[in-house]
């Protein structure tokens, strides 16, 4: 029986289609910058997207980190929130690599970081303070979409206060679809957004760093420093223009599929609902029963992320079809009801 795997929206497989694209794509040496289809999707994306210039990279923790390094100098200081993935899942890279200080502000309860906290935050002039000098946001946080007022108050924020802004925008499409607007919309208050390719699109690997000119440039240097520069990624680029032609407007099947996920989970005794998000469902469930089920679920061939803590997060995305989640209920169903 095929795997219904709801760790993260990462684990999705190339579709033959997809595979057919990389196989004939045009390649050339990325690090010379002779690559053609690596430079038609950072094209695109600059234009798509309403930048300057854009660095096709690994990973989306190169892409933030790069992005980091390229806005802040060594003893310079960054805003962000406490459970951001820049901060709290990405190895601390920015401290350990670039000896940038993030400085952690609680989320509100939708994502955003509270305006007079962030300011209550910043460092005055003074040699016995870090530089603030980059404020950090994510869209979406945890499946949620943050306002797009908030991201026109937080632009507004940082100009005033002389800072730059990036946004870890891995599922900046998931955002752009629930909110019914296009991402340009979303990207257009940042100075840099990075977007993952490899998560709801389906691309197997790699993110997208978008910026002005200027900090592209830096970006492209610091990728090579950590040793990011490519060769022939002209396959993967092809998988991600791909992605980019096909797999967009179908992440609306991924939404629809976490609400009704969401709703059939609601309704089984032994288990919270505690919300939906986009293409994530968050539940508890006992924390004395979390191998048990998981011994359970991996029986009946489903996959879940299950730690020490009874909070457990669902991601929909294109690998799971409406079986899948029927499968799934009914999964969780029998345990808890034995």
């Amino acid at each position: 029986m095929a795997w219904v795997d709801l760790r993260s929206d990462t684990v999705t497989h190339p579709t033959p289609a997809m595979r057919a694209a990389m196989l004939t794509a045009e390649v050339g040496d990325d690090v010379y910058g002779e690559d053609p289809t690596v430079n038609a999707l950072q094209q695109r994306m600059a234009a798509d997207l309403g930048f300057e210039a854009a660095l096709f990279v690994p990973t989306g923790t190169q892409s933030n980190l790069l992005a980091l390094m390229a806005h802040c100098e060594r003893g310079d200081e960054y805003l962000v929130g406490t459970d951001a993935h820049t901060y709290k899942f990405e190895g601390g890279g920015a401290a350990v690599l670039g000896s940038i200080q993030p400085q952690p502000i609680p989320h509100d309860i939708d994502g955003t970081l509270p305006l007079d906290k962030l300011a209550a935050a910043i460092k005055p002039i003074d040699p016995h303070f870090a530089r603030t000098r980059l404020l950090a946001l994510e869209n979406t946080w945890h499946g949620r979409v943050l306002p797009l007022d908030y991201l026109r108050a937080a632009h507004d924020f940082a100009r005033e206060r002389g800072l730059a802004i990036h946004l870890d925008g891995a599922r900046i499409f998931n955002a752009a679809v629930a909110g019914g607007v296009p991402a340009r919309e979303i990207a257009q208050h940042f100075d840099s957004v990075s977007v993952c390719l490899s998560k709801g699109l389906g691309a197997p690997v790699g993110s997208v760093l978008l910026g002005s000119a200027v900090v592209v440039e830096k970006a492209r240097r610091w990728r090579k420093v950590a040793g990011g520069g490519w060769r022939q990624a002209g396959m993967l680029a092809a998988a991600a223009g791909y992605a980019l032609d096909h797999h967009v407007a179908r992440l609306a099947d991924d939404h629809r599929r976490a609400v009704t996920l969401s709703r059939q989970l609601g309704d089984v005794p032994g288990i919270k609902l505690l919300g939906q998000h986009t293409n994530m469902v968050f539940i508890d469930v006992p924390a004395d029963r979390l191998r048990e089920l998981d011994v359970h679920l991996r029986a009946a061939s489903v996959r879940i992320s299950i730690g020490y803590l009874p909070t457990l997060r669902l991601v929909t995305h294109l690998d799971i079809d409406d079986e899948g989640i029927a499968r799934t209920v009914e999964a969780f169903r029998a345990f808890f009801t034995v």
